[in-house]
């Protein structure tokens, strides 16, 4: 999922669309599905750090002609800019360069199943870094029957055979690195004035920059540019990156945050799908039960208290939801 920064405010009114919301959203999860076949068939010619950056800039590239279009401007103030250069990296460098690195060993429904774990990661560490989120009984439950959910996915009954642990560790690291990021924006950027897209426009620019410094000092120029990998890091960036995300605020705006979230839970179906589908990629029984089980944990995580009058506990605003959102990669 897009991975952005948001700043407070009242929810937008939306205008006419011409496509359905459920058109959408459908849209939305299948580009976050296959956004993890395409960074496996990326990499399959280009180095990692490769494969993020043109991911950042072509994503960056997308934001910014929209930024263009709606005239925005980039925001000010060099705390601001701090704080979104971290940002950029906790929820954009660092986890798509993870994510890259770990589907050089396993396969990409596997790297599209871990990142299911991000609201799991999200839930514990808001406990302890977020006093305004207190413990519930169903939440903590959740918490337990995701992790239950990521030994079934890992097989530990088999002592991890046929595993490749340091690949699946660092796709773990990677869903880690979101929900730290959350809370990093949560802290600093929440009450920002500046507009939605203008922060994401910025962030995705310093991360960009960021895989520029690095990039050249880790890997050499390719040797050739094949079509497909080429066309698989084009379509992560374009697509799976700046697209989404506009497509994801979008029905955020419309339809409100919770319902727009439930992308999380097609991600990883439609990933593991395109892997075996596609890719080949073999698929024991433990995988997809133990998928099932991480969304169970994953929903009941993200499940809203219910008010005193009978009804749901108000949504966040979209830009206060951005905060919460999980890229898929």
């Amino acid at each position: 999922m897009s991975s952005v920064p948001s700043s407070s405010g009242s929810v937008p009114s939306a205008p006419r669309r011409v496509f359905d919301w459920r058109l959408r959203f459908a849209v939305l999860s299948l580009v976050w599905g296959f956004s993890f076949l395409f960074m496996k068939v990326g990499t399959e010619s280009f180095a990692p750090f490769q494969v993020t950056l043109g991911r950042l800039a072509f994503g960056t590239a997308v934001v910014a002609a929209a930024m263009a279009v709606k005239r925005e401007r980039l925001p000010r103030g060099a705390w601001t800019w701090l704080h979104l250069t971290v940002a950029g990296f906790l929820l954009n460098a660092l986890p798509f360069s993870l994510f890259a690195f770990s589907e050089l060993t396993i396969p990409s429904s596997l790297a599209g199943i871990c990142n299911a774990t991000s609201p799991l990661w999200g839930m514990a560490l808001s406990l302890v870094a977020l006093s305004e989120d207190r413990p519930t009984r169903r939440r903590v439950a959740g918490l337990g029957i995701g992790f239950l959910g990521v030994l079934t996915v890992l097989g530990v009954w088999q002592g991890f055979h046929g595993l490749d642990v340091t690949g699946t560790a660092l796709a773990l690291l990677a869903s880690l690195s979101y929900p730290v990021g959350w809370i990093y924006v949560r802290r600093t950027l929440a009450g920002s004035r500046h507009s939605h897209l203008s922060l994401t426009g910025a962030q995705l620019g310093l991360a960009t920059l960021q895989l520029a410094v690095v990039t050249p000092v880790f890997t050499s120029v390719p040797a050739a540019f094949p079509v497909l990998p080429l066309l698989a890091v084009a379509a992560l960036g374009v697509v799976g990156t700046g697209l989404a995300f506009l497509i994801q605020y979008d029905l955020v705006a419309e339809v409100g945050p919770t319902t727009a979230q439930m992308v999380t839970y097609f991600t990883p179906v439609i990933a593991t799908a395109a892997g075996v589908a596609l890719l080949g990629e073999s698929l024991s029984w433990s995988t997809p039960v133990g998928a099932a089980v991480v969304l169970a944990g994953a929903a009941l995580t993200q499940s809203r208290p219910r008010t005193d009058r009978g009804g749901t506990a108000p949504a966040a605003s979209p830009r206060a939801a951005g905060v919460r959102e999980r890229a898929r990669a």
